[in-house]
């Protein structure tokens, strides 16, 4: 499945098992298995009973889907998904994800709540927050969750105490949307209309001082200001009458409020066109397969009490993708190369078959394959490769064999008759017997000029008939010494020329061998090449936009009188720009080492490949000297 065509509605992705531990359902992991493209993913979270479902099913292009309700109870427990294909972006997945409603005090477990806000975060690669009313200090003090992000998530495995970590989350941390529900006020600053963006950072604005009081107010703004660099803000309307709102899945657009409908239109648009594919640490995106097992590493980290680190999921995640990467790739040659591969054929168009089946193979690879920085599974890969293409071209070349044996046996088999019935015994026999064995070896060589083997089965042949034609020499009383010495040795001659024959086919299939190990080797560091362009160039978006969020909060503290902050914010701003020019430097080193590691691969291969394929051949010859 290359999307979500098959999925008519969402389905349950994460739930509590019977232990009251959350896991991950087989049904929606299987479904993310068959998403091989790049996956945007968008979750919204929110309180319970706050519409976060129905712009969902919006963004699914649905009327319903998502499970509303109607009642004051939570509707959605866990985390559902729906897969679709993306309206906007061709050949990626929409992965929506509707999180169960936060702060339920039936449910009586908060840190189950932090649990599903944390996961949201960790698995989207935008994540929408609903919220009814306007976003004041209770909307912010309900989004606690965002504040307990870094005692629940952390970046890296080891992180010194005095590090700044704000960078690192923001790079790997998805967008913020704020969804603001039933919003009734006037969007203005004293008699200034403002937007809705600019309502949100006005919201987010800091308070001087230091009492606990105004740390508590400041706390989850400057979360949000310093983990998500890029936020937005909606505000809807009252989408309907309050005697409507209970049966939303059945209203039409013409039920609902006009200007409900249009700011839910340019919500999706933004979405569609904003929402960026779900990438992990070292800025590498991620497919439906990867999301999937992304899911399961983290929920087995949360299992097990420990707090979810990306960087130990992605080295995790690396190692669950690369393995499935090999295989995968290594079916789709075989699938690609079985498929086209017509036996016997002419060696160059088994080479071009070849050529295409790997091209294919390693495409797939790339796409699947995760934080290969040593090339070990891409080697591994190639040496497979390389080991399935010597069977088919053994395959070929024993194809190749018997069916010029066969037509062997048909052209020369009046000849052996001839010699079985004495014919050739005789004066003036052997002349007759030379004229018989030209005609047919060309007669057989006309018929069998596209096969491989044609040339070692003749003088395998030839070989074996060398003792049958010395005996007719010798019994023609028509010759004289000199002319049977003359005859002895232009057999002699014939045999060796023939045997040289061969050796020139072998050479060919040589040359045809070291080309096609070159063009192996060229593809492969293309690929690579071509996928470490891509990912350095994400790595470079995600540093300016992390870079650009900075400088734009120093702007403001300095503008809000928070100077020391503004300092700090600089001092961060400084490290960054570091960061980003070292990864520049280091870049033409890490491309040079990987051409390193992949040539290497290529010659390790190429010295056991000849003698398997063009050995097989020679292996006849040596039978016949």
């Amino acid at each position: 499945m290359a999307c979500g065509g098959s999925m008519s509605a969402p389905v349950c992705l994460i739930e509590n098992d019977e232990k009251g531990k959350l896991c991950v359902k087989k049904q929606a992991k299987d479904i993310l298995d068959g998403i091989k493209e790049p996956v945007v993913v968008v979750s919204v979270v929110g309180l319970y009973r706050t519409g976060k479902s129905y712009i969902m099913n919006r963004l699914a292009g649905q009327q319903s889907g998502f499970a509303l309700g109607s009642t004051i109870e939570s509707k959605t427990k866990g985390i559902w998904m729906w897969c679709v294909p993306h309206p906007t972006k061709k050949g990626h997945t929409l992965v929506l994800l509707d999180t169960e409603g936060l702060g339920d005090v039936e449910k009586g477990d908060e840190k189950h709540d932090t649990w599903i806000f944390c996961l949201a975060v960790l698995l989207s690669s935008t994540l929408v927050y609903n919220s009814l009313g306007t976003i004041d200090n209770m909307a912010l003090e309900k989004l606690h969750y965002v504040t307990e992000l870094t005692e629940n998530i952390r970046v890296k495995a080891e992180v010194s105490r005095d590090e700044d970590q704000s960078a690192d989350f923001m790079r790997v941390f998805p967008s913020f949307v704020w969804a603001v529900r039933d919003f009734t006020l006037e969007l203005k600053k004293g008699d200034d209309q403002i937007t809705s963006d600019e309502y949100l950072e006005s919201a987010l604005k800091l308070k001087t001082g230091s009492s606990a009081q105004t740390e508590r107010f400041n706390l989850p703004r400057r979360c949000l200001r310093h983990f998500f660099a890029v936020r937005k803000c909606f505000v809807f309307p009252r989408p309907a009458s309050t005697q409507n709102m209970w049966r939303m899945e059945q209203l039409t657009e013409e039920e609902l409020d006009s200007e409900f409908l249009e700011q839910a239109k340019t919500f999706c648009r933004y979405i569609y066109d904003n929402a960026e594919p779900k990438i992990v640490s070292g800025g590498r995106t991620i497919t439906g397969t990867a999301l999937g097992n992304l899911a399961e590493v983290y929920i087995e980290a949360i299992r097990s009490g420990k707090v979810p680190c990306l960087e130990n999921a992605v080295v995790s995640l690396a190692k669950i993708q690369n393995v499935r990467a090999v295989e995968q790739a290594l079916e789709s040659y075989r699938n690609e190369l079985f498929s086209m591969a017509q036996l016997p054929m002419d060696p160059e168009d088994l080479s071009s078959i070849h050529t295409v089946a790997e091209k294919k193979a390693t495409e797939v690879f790339i796409t699947m394959s995760f934080n290969d920085n040593d090339q070990i599974y891409q080697q591994e890969l190639m040496g497979k490769i390389h080991n399935e293409y010597q069977d088919m071209c053994q395959q070929n070349h024993e194809a190749s064999l018997m069916q010029c044996e066969e037509v062997l046996r048909e052209v020369f088999d009046t000849l052996e008759k001839g010699i079985s019935d004495g014919l050739y015994l005789k004066a003036g026999g052997y002349r007759q017997y030379r004229d018989k064995l030209a005609q047919l070896t060309n007669e057989y060589r006309a018929r069998t000029q596209s096969q491989i083997m044609c040339e070692e089965v003749l003088s395998m042949h030839l070989k074996a008939k060398e003792d049958v034609g010395n005996m007719i020499l010798q019994a023609d009383q028509s010759l004289s010494a000199a002319e049977q010495e003359k005859e002895v040795q232009r057999l002699k001659n014939e045999i060796l020329e023939q045997r040289q024959r061969g050796l020139e086919e072998q050479n060919r299939l040589q040359e045809q061998a070291f080309q096609d190990m070159q063009r192996t080797h060229d593809e492969h560091v293309n690929q690579i090449i071509q996928q470490m362009e891509r990912e350095h160039e994400r790595v470079r978006r995600d540093n300016e936009r992390v870079l650009e969020a900075k400088l734009k909060e120093k702007e403001t503290l300095l503008q809000q009188g928070f100077q020391k902050e503004a300092a700090r914010m600089q001092s961060e701003i400084d490290s960054l720009k570091a960061d980003m020019n070292k990864e520049e430097t280091s870049q033409p080193s890490t491309t040079s080492k990987v051409l390193d590691v992949v040539g290497t691969a290529a010659t390790l291969f190429l010295p056991g490949f000849i003698p398997k394929v063009a050995g097989f051949g020679l292996s006849l010859l040596s039978k016949l000297f």
